[in-house]
């Protein structure tokens, strides 16, 4: 069964490439070309948030914080995919509340294992 994923990233290329992906594995798909317009997505229910790191405008981080703050939705799980590799980054990540990083470029395999494992988190 696919989950409904909503993926936040500036870049139309990386989201139509993210999109392929999971809609290849039987997900619903969603998308945001920034952070703003992914919170107001975020209306909706889904079952798992991608980000970027860096966009304009609102970075990756303070959409997670957002998320977790304010949204309808704050336990949703939030997979960070980026080319921010940096450990100062990804304790920003993590302590905004996200529950998975991945970094670019990635193998498809790479990614829907790691979505596999978010998910799983969530469902029992």
């Amino acid at each position: 069964m696919g989950h409904k994923i909503l993926i936040i990233d500036d870049s139309a290329t990386m989201r139509q490439m993210i999109n392929i992906i999971l809609k290849g594995a039987g997900h619903e798909v969603v998308q945001a070309s920034e952070g703003s317009e992914g919170l107001a997505a975020l209306d909706n229910s889904f079952d798992l948030v991608i980000t970027d790191y860096n966009m304009p405008n609102m970075n990756g981080a303070e959409v997670i914080r957002r998320i977790r703050g304010g949204s309808a939705h704050p336990a949703v799980p939030v997979l960070m995919v980026t080319t921010e590799s940096e450990d100062a980054k990804k304790q920003e990540g993590k302590e905004a509340g996200a529950t998975g990083w991945v970094t670019k470029p990635f193998q498809k395999e790479q990614l829907l294992g790691v979505i596999d494992k978010v998910l799983s988190r969530t469902e029992f």
